[in-house]
């Protein structure tokens, strides 16, 4: 009987210590994750211009497009409807190279066009908090004004081969602009030497992009002008020998359209280009144009323009073949982190673990209680 009755409890004994006592051990905690380390972002994510960046910053548009897919729309519309209608009857009837002419002028167009799209057109960057305060410092502001108070422009003035100039100062920006500079309302930023916001390439138009702007505009002109002709001596071609204009118009009806779409857009791109070239021969801005900066148009009649050379040659290389400035702005790189501790491991201090035999003593009393 005695030995019945220690049976069962040897039995117990052995299956109660065969519990493992580490898997009872509670597991560390994992650190919250407001303590984990962030992702360092990149300049552009935190951009407070109203610009779109796409390929991880490498390319800046503006945010309202404008009529952009409506200039690559025609463009590559007529061009296509004359590489496909009337080139091979222009080839057959004069000359092999009239494919190749306008093949070059496409791709000149094509490539000016986005280079003028998605270039920073020279963007400044807006002054941090501390130099907007130093800044401040140096203005004396009225006071006892209310805060919505917004005090006159602000000026200051810098002299540029003997001519005086005035530097704004820009409110949303909060820095005195270099000269030629502009802040455009649409894109909410300052640009350098800043000419206009065309909408049919989608962004400003400034001291980075202009040439391509330049090139854009010229090349479109000569291509227009090309396929006007062209489509004109191939319908001319066609209604010889005494088929007439209506019957070449149904054996080719694209090139009708092309010569309604040429035709009224060939003079509005002739007289930009030629409105252009004068104001690069003259090392002007549209923006200084339009105002009168320099022409007398502002009322001052001694004033010249100081940044022109004097020379046409040297205000064309000035503007289109000077050296690429960098972009200011730095949009691929890294914010700098305000806190460092977030990047630091996180150590939790846990409490003192219970040995292997207190643990082990633990777990057979309350098998024990349990069995009665």
């Amino acid at each position: 009987m005695l030995d019945g009755r220690r049976a069962p409890r040897r039995m117990k004994n052995r299956e109660y210590q065969q519990i493992d006592p580490q898997a009872l051990a509670t597991p560390p905690p994992r650190p919250p994750p407001e303590h984990m380390p962030k992702r360092a972002r990149r300049k552009w994510e935190v951009f407070p211009g109203k610009n779109r960046f796409c390929c991880d910053g490498r390319i800046i548009v503006a945010r309202q497009s404008g009529v952009l897919p409506l200039t690559l729309a025609l463009i590559v519309l007529t061009s296509g409807l004359f590489f496909i209608f009337d080139c091979p009857f222009l080839v057959e009837h004069l000359t092999g190279c009239i494919p190749a002419i306008g093949g070059v002028l496409f791709v000149f167009v094509i490539i000016s066009l986005l280079q003028t799209s998605f270039t920073d057109p020279g963007i400044l960057p807006r002054a941090t908090p501390e130099e907007a305060a130093d800044i401040e410092k140096q203005i004396d502001n009225p006071t006892g004004l209310s805060s919505s108070y917004r005090p006159p422009p602000r000026t200051k003035e810098v002299v540029i081969n003997q001519q005086v100039v005035k530097l704004k100062y820009c409110f949303t920006c909060k820095i005195f602009r270099p000269p030629r500079t502009s802040h455009c309302s649409l894109c909410d930023n300052c640009v350098e030497r800043f000419d206009h916001h065309c909408p049919w390439v989608g962004n400003c138009v400034g001291k980075r992009n202009y040439r391509f702007f330049y090139t854009f505009i010229v090349s479109l002109s000569f291509l227009t002008a090309f396929i006007f002709g062209c489509a004109t001596t191939h319908l001319a071609l066609r209604s010889q020998g005494g088929n007439g204009l209506v019957v070449a118009l149904q054996a080719s009806p694209a090139s009708a359209l092309e010569l309604v779409v040429c035709f009224f857009s060939v003079w509005s791109i002739v007289g930009l280009s030629g409105f252009h070239t004068y104001l690069v021969a003259a090392n002007l801005t549209t923006n200084e144009d339009i105002k009168g900066s320099w022409s007398g148009k502002s009322g001052n009649e001694d004033v010249g323009n100081p940044y022109s050379y004097n020379s046409i040659i040297k205000n064309c290389c000035s503007v289109l073949c000077g050296p690429m400035p960098p972009s200011l702005i730095d949009r691929r790189g890294f914010v700098p982190s305000d806190d460092s501790v977030q990047t630091r491991p996180v150590e939790i201090e846990l409490p003192a673990a219970k040995n292997d035999i207190n643990m082990e003593k633990d777990c057979l009393d309350f098998a024990l209680s349990c069995a009665g």
